[in-house]
């Protein structure tokens, strides 16, 4: 093992805990022999023999008799070196580095079929969830139009929090750290860049396209307010942070942004830390996944999956023959053409904060009505002392480019005072 952080010895802890059962289970059993750390001397919760810590990598990728090499590690380019050296000396790979797979899975993906090696990254996307399973094999037998779900726990938290309690932003944010979803860093988290990686590494097994994370259109949550998250009530919607793809007229839309989804729809019942994933079929129809998307346990089960899949090829001697990690040869994959967001048609969601003067609200319909994007609802509060007041508006459904235009005239007003907040609306 490589690295041995809150993911490492949750795997440590399971391994330990169920140890009979797997044996009984796998028809052998899964040693751990050394795990590579920075600090041998430091104290970590999960009980471990000194003797199999080391703060070399060579002792892992040099040793011939290790067969599986888990990288927990976390980072791009040195766990990327890393594997391709253990792919280059016949080792099977589970991971569960997203940002890996999203930026250099082509090229690891590639070296692992040409070696007949697994390499395999389950807990990579919603921790506990076995998507990833799901879409190799179970679906394979459908086609996938749409997917799309909360993959991001810590953004999840975060604004379910700023719904229940009515937080602002930055005391939800640090609730989230506090308790643990949230990094010290957590731009990746906010700023949609983990949910990005994700919705690549589904959108090539889902589609089976070639899909490069910086193609994808993103937008963090950071722009969302607690008072965004009332309207959005009043009007029957909650706002979630969504990771969105999908098959149109044979280009893909793929986005992640936090948006607007009805009260009553699945999705708007997911809180907290919790994952979901709404899978669309050709024949199949809609069907849904939820868990667990992050910690200890969750993810350690979803690796533990994956090292019970190599060992039993390497017990039924079959591991030579290696699944292709995405279920096809990586040369199956295609280059389909990307929507261009402005393409988007959908409706929105438009908050605008204006000094309270006469004819502002027929400004705003008529810069609406000018790039043709039709209101469907609106709603003025006045702050009398401030003598301010919100427009908050939703849309019929429109065209991104024309909204945005829209925004932007508005955006140039002389009575407005804050920046407008436009938000998707997805039902």
């Amino acid at each position: 093992m490589i690295g041995f952080g809150v993911v490492g010895q949750g795997l440590m802890r399971l391994l330990s805990e169920r140890g009979e059962e797997m044996e009984a289970r796998l028809g052998g059993k899964l040693e751990i022999v050394k795990i590579a750390v920075r600090d041998t001397s430091r104290k970590r919760e999960a009980s471990v023999d000194p003797g199999i810590l080391t703060d070399s990598i060579d002792e892992i990728l040099d040793d011939p008799s290790i067969q599986i090499v888990v990288e927990l590690a976390g980072g791009v380019d040195e766990p990327a070196a890393w594997m391709r050296r253990a792919l280059e000396s016949g080792k099977h790979i589970v991971t569960a580095n997203k940002a890996v797979i999203a930026e250099k899975g082509e090229e690891l993906i590639a070296l692992a079929e040409e070696k007949h090696r697994f390499l395999l990254f389950e807990a990579a996307v919603a921790g506990g969830i076995p998507i990833l399973r799901v879409l190799r094999e179970a679906l394979t037998g459908d086609r996938i139009v749409r997917l799309h779900g909360i993959v991001n726990g810590t953004s999840n938290y975060i604004l379910s929090r700023m719904a229940s309690a009515n937080l602002a932003f930055e005391p939800a944010l640090r609730e989230a750290q506090l308790k643990g979803f949230a990094e010290a860093d957590p731009s990746l988290d906010i700023n949609g860049g983990d949910a990005c990686h994700k919705l690549a590494i589904l959108a090539r097994l889902a589609f089976l396209a070639d899909i490069e994370p910086s193609a994808i259109p993103t937008q963090g949550i950071d722009i969302v307010s607690a008072r965004d998250m009332e309207f959005a009530l009043d009007f029957g919607y909650v706002i979630k942070p969504l990771a969105i793809g999908a098959r149109l007229n044979g280009a893909l839309d793929l986005r992640v942004h936090p948006a607007l989804v009805p009260v009553d729809s699945h999705l708007a019942h997911i809180h907290g830390a919790t994952n979901a994933i709404y899978l669309e079929g050709e024949h199949l129809g809609p069907v849904m996944f939820s868990g667990e998307g992050a910690g200890a346990y969750p993810t350690a089960v979803s690796v533990a999956g994956d090292l019970f899949e190599v060992a039993r090829a390497i017990l039924s001697g079959s591991d030579d023959r290696a699944t292709p990690p995405y279920g096809v040869p990586l040369r199956a994959l295609k280059k389909l053409p990307q929507l261009p967001a402005e393409e988007l048609k959908t409706p929105f969601y438009l908050r605008l904060t204006v000094e309270d003067d006469a004819g502002v609200l027929a400004d705003v319909a008529s810069a609406l009505a000018r790039h043709r994007v039709s209101i469907e609802t609106i709603l003025q509060t006045v702050d009398d002392e401030e003598g301010i007041a919100t427009i908050v508006l939703l849309t019929h459904e429109a065209f991104e480019h024309a909204v945005g235009a829209a925004v932007s005239e508005l955006s140039r007003h002389s009575a407005l005072r804050e920046q407008p907040v436009l938000l998707r609306i997805v039902r």
